[in-house]
């Protein structure tokens, strides 16, 4: 059975609004996903508030109650009889994410079995046919073929097989 790993940020979960949602309220602006277009958050914020932009990913709840990304749940919960499906996501890099993205993933993904969760730093060490990610250096660095999940930080980025959308995810193993 061919393997499948999907990256949860951005792929599986809107954590970009939540972030924009707290940014916006905090420092009372209005950015919105289009004016990301090509750049991350932290490239279109003031240096001096940089550090609160970090402290709201490491806020306790802030990976608790993620949006899900439309049509993620019916997609894989499809592709998971065909494919081994695996959530790999750079938990690593935020340690404070661990349980609460333990929990989202429980909650929303019940049947993807807690043993098919890496909660990683470097997504390089994965081994499997397919990855699913928002990253371009992340597919840079995976050996089997990668799927640029469009988001507005990577709209800019080429040379990568782009889905926009799950419904695009599950019309391309359609025809796998």
């Amino acid at each position: 059975m061919q393997r499948i790993c999907v990256d949860m940020d951005e792929v599986m979960a809107d954590t970009l609004a939540e972030h924009l949602r707290r940014y916006n309220q905090t420092f009372d602006e209005d950015v919105t996903p289009e004016d990301l277009a090509g750049k991350g958050l932290w490239e279109v914020t003031p240096i001096d508030r940089q550090a609160q932009l970090r402290a709201f990913l490491d806020a306790e709840d802030f990976f608790e109650d993620l949006a899900l990304m439309p049509d993620a749940q019916a997609v894989l919960k499809d592709l998971s009889a065909r494919f081994e499906i695996f959530i790999a996501t750079q938990a690593m890099t935020v340690p404070n994410s661990l349980g609460p993205k333990y929990r989202w993933l429980q909650r929303h993904f019940a049947f993807i079995p807690p043993t098919h969760y890496v909660f990683c730093g470097n997504k390089s060490i994965l081994r499997a046919d397919f990855l699913i990610d928002d990253l371009p250096r992340n597919l840079q660095r995976f050996e089997g073929t990668g799927l640029l999940y469009t988001a507005p930080h990577n709209l800019t980025a080429t040379g990568f097989t782009r889905v926009n959308n799950w419904q695009e995810v599950a019309m391309y193993f359609a025809a796998s």
